[in-house]
């Protein structure tokens, strides 16, 4: 059974807030950045937020319940002309689109944008272990995720989480590394990294290859 989107939009879990920190820090961390296109800005805290940083910001959704500034799906930004964006915002979105789209949506959002934060879900539950002793930003972390590291997603048919994804990263065929070598055919990748306060959540901040004139620092 499919989410009640009208009722979702109107939750504000706690996950809300530790997702829209992490994507501003990213931003914040991205040189001359003030055009930022948000895809999927589901309960829309970020939006306010990035605006009231300064940040001039434009929405895009498929689904209207949201009351997007523009409405489509999102591997097709025909309407954004090349490097509109300095930023483009992708959270728990690409994970809704059938992976024969998936490198359409990729290759428009290296047109658009400079720079894409884009947000995955991790696959199965989570267990963890986490330790902060308070001594110099110590912060040690244990982690297992629980899941069938066997099944292989078709792509083509939404079968994870109450039947809203088409895959989700740790899967065959979409583990960590095989993400890194799609993302890498467009982007470099910047920074990428599991969320600690937010265990179902791995992010990439990855530069558009497009018009690309240096070579970013890792971090």
């Amino acid at each position: 059974m499919g989410v009640d989107r009208k009722a979702w939009a109107n939750e504000l879990p706690l996950s809300a807030f530790i997702n829209a920190y992490y994507q501003v820090r990213d931003v914040r961390s991205l040189p001359n950045c003030q055009r930022i296109l948000v895809v999927g800005p589901g309960q829309g805290l970020v939006v306010p937020i990035l605006r009231w940083r300064g940040y001039s910001v434009e929405t895009f959704d498929i689904d209207s319940t949201f009351a997007p500034d523009h409405l489509g799906s999102a591997h097709d930004l025909g309407r954004f002309s090349a490097g509109q964006f300095d930023a483009i915002i992708v959270s728990h979105v690409l994970e809704h689109l059938a992976e024969p789209h998936l490198d359409a949506a990729l290759g428009e959002m290296a047109r658009v944008g400079r720079y894409s934060l884009i947000y995955l879900p991790v696959a199965g539950r989570y267990a963890s272990l986490r330790m902060q002793p308070g001594i110099r930003h110590l912060d040690w972390h244990l982690r297992f995720n629980l899941f069938n590291y066997l099944e292989r997603p078709d792509g083509v048919t939404r079968k994870y989480s109450g039947g809203e994804h088409y895959w989700e990263i740790g899967r065959r065929g979409f583990r960590v590394r095989d993400v890194k070598a799609r993302l890498e055919r467009f982007f470099v990748i910047v920074r990428a990294y599991r969320n600690v306060d937010w265990l179902p959540s791995y992010n990439f901040v990855v530069q558009s290859r497009q018009g690309r004139v240096s070579t970013p620092r890792s971090r």
